[in-house]
Order: structure tokens, then sequence, then C-alpha cells
């Protein structure tokens, strides 16, 4: 008897403890948050009710007034509606590009022209747009350039590379192959910034410059690249046997084994890997901050330093989370309806008797 009231009294203490949690969360949040500051005679806002507040309520007026510089970071303020106009293009195609109904030739297009007018937006400096220098750039636009063109180039490679791994036939390829998963792998994400962002320069010609985001950006796409090898050589690995067999049995070259047989069926089998990775990947996007690129936490944390504004930091990085978390949730969610649309009853992939 005394066992069977053990569950239900934790779940119910566990009840508890939630509730007064949340409630506090609530009442610091809502209940006694600040929302609008008046304004001194300088016309700035005067911080001193929030200041008072301080331990009792949440000052959201920190948001009202620093968004755009956490969304935009240093771009002028009256072109910033070019890089708002990029952050919603990201999300057409992100969107677009998670439906399988559009899964045709033509998104490639798509997506070299969606990105080619993100680059237009940005940069500017043609059509009446006044040019705008890269480090100038800053928040969310940083953030999803980062992670959309290092996944963008970061896939075809880690195919190339996993298939390359599996390349008995050709073993000089499979050690480059190798050398470079397990050098990748072997380092922090950090030293391959620093080694892009320090040591890249040093072996350029005299008088080249590559702009430092770009060279954050190569180091990202090698860094996603080789984790997404092993990901994508895993579900190779899975594929039955048969299937290669079959393949071949048809007269099919290597190639179109590999495209029309083996990829689509070792990639449907290692979406929630592939997923993962991605999310893994767009967060780390955030350790820009060590080479001085001003992503979005590194924005919103200058947002902060401002002395009028310290001491505020738990709303701005409550924005933070929360945008961070949207994206990633939104990507979660799309790999669980992928793999419902895509799954494969399992008698279609056994090995024959």
């Amino acid at each position: 008897m005394a066992r069977r009231l053990i569950s239900p009294l934790v779940t119910l203490v566990l009840a508890l403890v939630l509730a007064d949690i949340a409630w506090h969360f609530f009442s610091w949040a809502v209940l006694h948050a600040i929302w609008r500051l008046p304004a001194n005679a300088a016309q700035a806002p005067d911080t001193d009710l929030c200041r008072a507040a301080i331990g009792h309520g949440a000052c959201w007026a920190v948001i009202g007034e620093k968004y755009r510089f956490i969304l935009f970071g240093f771009y002028p303020y009256s072109e910033q509606w070019r890089p708002a106009l990029a952050i919603v293009c990201f999300v057409a195609l992100f969107g677009v590009s998670l439906m399988p109904r559009f899964w045709r030739p033509s998104l490639i297009l798509l997506w070299i022209a969606l990105l080619s007018v993100v680059g237009i937006l940005m940069w500017g400096g043609v059509f009446g747009l006044a040019f705008v220098a890269a480090d100038q750039w800053g928040g969310l636009p940083i953030t999803l350039i980062l992670a959309t063109f290092g996944l963008a180039a970061a896939f075809p490679l880690a195919v190339l590379v996993a298939l390359a791994r599996r390349a008995e036939g050709l073993p000089v390829i499979r050690l480059l192959a190798v050398a470079y998963v397990e050098l990748v792998r072997g380092v922090p994400l950090i030293s391959l910034l620093f080694m892009a962002s320090v040591m890249l320069p040093l072996f350029l010609p005299t008088g080249w410059d590559i702009d430092k985001l770009l060279r954050a950006q190569l180091a990202f796409v090698l860094f996603a690249g080789a984790y997404l090898a092993e990901v994508v050589r895993a579900g190779l690995a899975a594929l039955p046997r048969g299937q290669y067999e079959a393949a071949a049995a048809l007269g099919l070259s290597y190639w179109q084994q590999t495209r029309l047989v083996v990829l689509p069926q070792a990639l449907r089998q290692v979406i929630p890997m592939l997923v993962n990775t991605f999310i893994g990947f767009f967060k780390d996007t955030s350790l820009v901050l060590i080479i001085g690129i001003f992503d979005l936490m590194t924005t919103g944390r200058t947002a902060t330093l401002e002395p009028a504004w310290q001491g505020f930091g738990n709303e701005v990085y409550l924005l933070l989370a929360a945008i961070y978390f949207g994206f990633c949730f939104t990507m979660a969610r799309i790999s669980r309806t992928l793999e419902r649309r895509l799954a494969t009853p399992h008698h279609e992939i056994e090995e024959p008797a």
C-alpha cells in the first residue's frame, strides 16, 4: 500500500514545485513587469523605474529600446529594412525547402536565386542600394548566413567524403577522406575559427586579404562537413547489401546506383541525426564572438553593456533564447514530419531471403 502511494506523492510534489516556479516567473515576467519607460529631459529612457524594480519585475523596455541593435548590429539604421527582408528570404527558403512537394531540380535554382537576393540586400552597391561592408553586419542575419551557407556547402562536401570513405578501390582517396574527418573532429570548432581568422592570412600572397566573415564561413563549412560525413556514412552502412546488388543487377553505373538507389534510402534513414547536427551547428554559430564577429548572441550581450542598461541582461537573454528555441524547435518538428512522410516499410529494405 505504501509503495503505491509513493508514485502519486512524488508526482504531486513535483507538480507543486513546478507550479511554484511557473507562478514566480509569471509574476516577474508579466504581473510586475515594466513594459515602457518615461523619457527624461534629454528624451532618453529613464531607467530609474526599472532599477527600483530589479528582483521584483522584468524590464522589457530594454527590448523595445535595443531590439534593432540586437537583430541587426551596426548595420546602418536607415538601411535596416534590408537585413530584415533578408531574414524573411531565409525563412521562406527554409519553409519551401522542407516541403516534399517542392523537392524538384528547380529548387536548386530557387536556392541560388534567393541567396543571391540576400547577398544583394546585405552588401548593396547595385540597384541604387548603398554599399554596406561586411564588418557592419551583425545580429540575426549573421547567424542565418553562417548557418545556411555553411550547411548548403557542407552537405554536398559531406556526401562526397562519406562516399570516399567507402571507396575500397581508391585507397589514396579513402585515406585522405579519413584524415580529413578525423583531423577536423579531433579539434574544437574554436581552434578552426582561430586558424581561419589568424593563421590563414599568413599563407596568402602579399596584398591578398579574405573577409573575416568569409574566413569564419570556411571554418564552419569544414567543421560541419566532417560531422555530416559521418552521419551520411552511417546511413550508407545501414543500407542492406541487397540494395547495392539489386541496383547493379539493373545495369546501373556506380553514379546512377548512388544517385537513384543508395543515397535516397541512406539519407532517409538518418534524417533525425542530420537534423540534430543542423541544430547543433546553428547554435554553434555563437562561437564567432571570439574572432570579433557580431552574431545574434554577441549583439545581445553588447546591448547590455551600455551603462544605462547594465543589469537587465536577463530580459535580453530570454529574448535570444526564444529566437534560438523558435528556429531549433521548428527544425525538430519538421524533422518528425519528414520522418512520417518518408517512412519506408521495413519489408522494402530487408535483405532477400
